[in-house]
């Protein structure tokens, strides 16, 4: 895992090798102080040689001066070279998210991920530039303290030291026990992120029906499940830092009362016990260092470990002799298609369907029966369980994803509308697309004369998924979508349910003619809209239960029939 984290610091290397010799200098420059001092008080004062004093006083400025400088490259630049290493983990994990199969989104909540890529990368970011600076400073001031109080006295300085290996032994004991209270923290934060997240996206849903207070308490469960997370988390922290504090004490109690004896029996004078007092006190600093470095450690490692998790999952996999999908007819087969979700649920079982070059198919029948897991079939968002679907005689699977998709227009029931203006959204269906054709597809879904009426026209903004437009515009927006792509395939996903009576008669004219010489799959639990549909199929229970025309499927006086008889007897009568 550290090798591993160690490998994004390569692109960067040369700005991390700068920031790492800002440090060292910045190490060496402190070391300065007490052993300058040390001659202050041994030989300078006690000669009076002033001129010395004066001369040695300004080079100690100087060494300042010069670390002041380091400090602000290392703050700087150091930092930077965690914020570009943070930039390519995120690209990295967004362009992995565009790879992943449907099957992941459906496991996982927006909000737990958006946690990998926001909380998770900050830590990352800290410890990508504090870890190793902090690591390497204290090193070079710990062995540069020990070599130089080697030369005062060994005796001393091994008495002094023999704690760092007390101090690591500690250190280590501690690890797990923080590595796995923060791990679980994290999952915690993740949960909130994903609860918040529903609960912000659906706050109009909650004042209508005046939910406030349940969703305060659905909030409050998983808040005070991350205190008690993070209480356990801070325990682990208190533990090891109340630990090392009273180690760290202990030191200093070693030096005034080891130092002191020394001293008195002349083996050391006053100026070496100053030196050393003040050599401790730098020791000290360094060993804090260690101490954060170790929490420092575990939070970005264990964020560094979910982010590992998670550019690691499964990508969508092509075929290594995938081919591109040209002159499409759109003819599509299922041949014995069985599927099932994650859950192990069985959704179809052994579907057999044959759907000629531009014809209208609808698929009806109860919720649950497979239909909208049909049209995800096609586009190969899913793999099957066994069987194949092939279009113009090749099979799915052996077709890139991307020259399949392309020649696939989808319109759901459950519209998506990206932040941003009406034209961003109609262009999503072809960004290459001018202006011109735009508005074109826009006239076909019967929407252009609504975006003209409004005082921005086609950049208007339409908020965060569209909230500024209604149920109809929306769906429109995304039918105009479809028209700018012009794929040969249509899937209509419900995609009239959200319109009123006149809006659908608006743009039914417009979809009858676009799927004019197109193959089009239309799921509507609404029969008035699929009445004229070249093939009906009835699905239920992952299974084709009967198939036809709308006149021959009255005729069979099977389950169609009750569909239709319960939304039209009485209309009919």
């Amino acid at each position: 895992m550290v090798k591993r984290f160690i490998s994004y610091y390569k692109p960067h290397m040369r700005l991390f090798i700068l920031d790492m010799a800002a440090a060292f200098f910045i190490a060496v420059g402190d070391l300065f102080y007490p052993i300058i001092t040390r001659d202050m008080l041994n030989i300078y004062i006690p000669r009076k040689e002033i001129q010395l004093l004066i001369v040695w006083s300004i080079v100690l400025l100087v060494v300042y001066l010069i670390k002041m400088v380091l400090n602000y490259f290392v703050q700087y630049y150091g930092h930077l070279v965690g914020v570009y290493m943070q930039a390519d983990m995120r690209r990295q994990m967004f362009r992995r998210l565009q790879k992943l199969p449907f099957s992941y989104f459906d496991e996982h909540e927006t909000g737990q991920i958006m946690s990998r890529m926001v909380n998770d990368l900050m830590d990352i970011a800290e410890l990508a530039h504090h870890g190793p600076e902090d690591l390497f400073i204290s090193i070079v001031m710990i062995i540069g303290a020990f070599f130089y109080l080697c030369t005062i006295n060994i005796p001393l300085t091994v008495i002094i030291f023999i704690f760092i290996p007390i101090l690591v032994y500690f250190s280590i004991r501690m690890r797990t026990r923080m590595s796995e209270a923060f791990t679980e923290s994290r999952v915690k934060v993740a949960m909130i992120n994903a609860n918040l997240e529903n609960s912000i996206s659906g706050i109009r849903v909650s004042k209508a029906f005046t939910n406030g207070i349940y969703e305060e308490e659905k909030f409050q469960k998983g808040n005070h499940a991350f205190i008690k997370a993070r209480e356990k988390a801070y325990k682990a922290m208190g533990q090891f830092f109340s630990g090392t504090g009273f180690i760290m004490d202990l030191l200093n109690v070693v030096v005034l009362v080891a130092g002191g004896i020394y001293t008195y029996y002349g083996q050391i004078n006053y100026g070496d016990l100053v030196a050393y007092m003040l050599f401790i006190n730098m020791f000290i600093n360094p060993i804090k260092k260690l101490i954060n470095f170790m929490e420092m450690f575990q939070e970005g490692m264990t964020g560094f470990k979910r982010f590992c998790e998670l550019v690691d999952e499964p990508i969508e996999e092509e075929q290594p002799d995938a081919v591109e999908l040209k002159n499409v007819q759109g003819e599509i087969v299922f041949d014995h298609v069985s599927f099932t979700y994650t859950d192990g649920k069985e959704v179809l079982h052994d579907v057999n369907l044959h759907i000629r070059k531009g014809e209208k198919l609808a698929l009806v029948g109860p919720s649950g029966g497979g239909k909208t897991t049909i049209c995800h079939l096609i586009p190969h968002f899913y793999t099957l369980d066994s069987g194949m679907i092939s279009i113009d005689g090749t099979p799915i699977k052996d077709i890139r994803f991307e020259s399949l998709r392309k020649n696939i227009g989808i319109v759901q029931q459950d519209v998506f509308l990206f932040g941003g203006s009406i034209r961003d959204n109609i262009a999503y269906g072809d960004l290459s697309a001018g202006d011109d054709a735009i508005m074109e597809a826009a006239k076909r879904a019967n929407i252009h004369d609504y975006i003209m009426s409004l005082p921005e026209g086609y950049h208007t903004n339409i908020g965060e998924r569209g909230v500024k437009l209604s149920g109809g515009q929306k769906q429109r927006l995304s039918i105009a979508r479809v028209f700018l792509k012009d794929p040969a395939i249509l899937i209509l996903d419900e995609a009239t349910s959200a319109l009123d009576n006149t809006t659908e008669l608006l743009i039914q004219e417009a979809l009858d003619e676009l799927c004019k010489g197109r193959t089009t799959l239309i799921v509507a639990h609404r029969l008035s809209t699929i009445k004229n549909a070249d093939t009906i199929v009835v699905i239920t229970h992952g299974q084709i239960d009967e198939i036809g025309t709308h006149e021959e499927l009255l005729k069979k006086d099977g389950l169609y029939t009750k569909l239709y008889n319960s939304q039209f007897k009485t209309m009919d009568d």
